[in-house]
């Protein structure tokens, strides 16, 4: 159940991890690509279980989620956060994923429950989901400002928008295959990735050999529902070109909100929006979108907040 890889490369315009959930980067052709596969089935499920995400919606986000973990990979800071947003103007009205240099992703869709019939292949009907929109990816990198970089999306499939994104925003030719494939119950059977990347320095006979692999590829989820793993998958597309896997990373779905954060996001409002609050005379509950904890506030902690909170310019 999925539609998942983009087979072009987007133009100018030893060992298996112990985890469930982990991620390989390698380097093939004497360094002239690079790669990132990874197998996310926890990380999906996990957003499944917390959001309660209709099929489609579980298929939308697991994609993301699955891209985020490999675009967070790329990150070169260790404190560095990477959001991707995807906002359409189909039903689901947004898809929003944050992911960090270490393996740890989370998101949420803005509306979990759409229902849609399948597709005109028989599959879910991502595209549908999502519509038309743009896609938007912010880098955190401790700078003064972050980096935000913005496309058009063109197909809402999310691993196509993700190759036309490295090739108009960050002028890099890539393939990006993203697939999530459910069980009769709606749980998450398989769900994973690739990125491949070509350096400036590419030569056409490896971009030949590259693209006649992309063409011969099955799927994402036919790999990991075979029982073929991250490495595998990379062994497929990088065949002849010599890889070399640089390192393995377990990845998992993880938000570190806690009151103390949150907390620190009411102050922020400012002492007026403070007041307001506790003239209610009412507790309140602030829920975390990524992770659905729900957090309480006391009149009482409303006061103390306010006399710490200073004026909002």
């Amino acid at each position: 159940m999925e539609r998942e890889t983009d087979r072009r490369i987007g133009k100018q315009e030893e060992g298996k991890m112990t985890g469930p959930d982990y991620m390989v980067r390698a380097t093939a052709a004497g360094a002239q690509i690079r790669a990132f596969a990874a197998t996310t089935r926890g990380v999906a499920e996990k957003a499944r279980q917390v959001h309660g995400t209709s099929p489609v919606i579980t298929a939308a986000l697991g994609r993301l989620l699955t891209g985020g973990t490999m675009m967070g990979a790329m990150l070169k800071g260790e404190n560095d956060l990477l959001t991707i947003q995807v906002k359409g103007d189909g039903p689901v009205g947004g898809l929003t994923v944050t992911a960090d240099a270490k393996g740890n992703v989370k998101g949420y869709a803005k509306e979990p429950q759409v229902i849609l019939p399948a597709n005109a292949k028989g599959k879910l009907d991502v595209g549908g989901a999502v519509g038309k929109g743009v896609l938007s990816v912010v880098k955190d990198m401790g700078l003064k400002e972050p980096y935000v970089g913005q496309t058009v999306l063109q197909t809402g499939e999310i691993a196509e928008d993700l190759t036309y994104y490295f090739a108009v925003s960050e002028q890099t030719p890539s393939s990006v295959g993203l697939g999530v494939l459910m069980n009769g119950d709606n749980t998450v059977k398989q769900a994973g990735g690739f990125i491949l990347q070509l350096m400036p320095f590419a030569e056409e006979t490896v971009i030949a050999a590259l693209e006649k692999n992309l063409a011969a590829f099955s799927s994402v989820t036919e790999v990991l529902d075979a029982g073929g793993t991250p490495e595998q998958m990379l062994e497929s597309l990088l065949a002849g070109l010599d890889m070399e896997i640089m390192d393995r990373m377990e990845t998992q779905y993880y938000c570190g909100c806690s009151k103390e954060r949150v907390e620190r996001a009411i102050l922020s409002i400012g002492k007026t929006e403070i007041e307001e609050m506790i003239a209610d005379g009412k507790e309140i509950e602030v829920g975390c979108q990524f992770c659905d904890r729900k957090y309480v506030f006391s009149v009482e902690e409303l006061k103390e907040m306010s006399e710490a909170a200073s004026p909002r310019a």
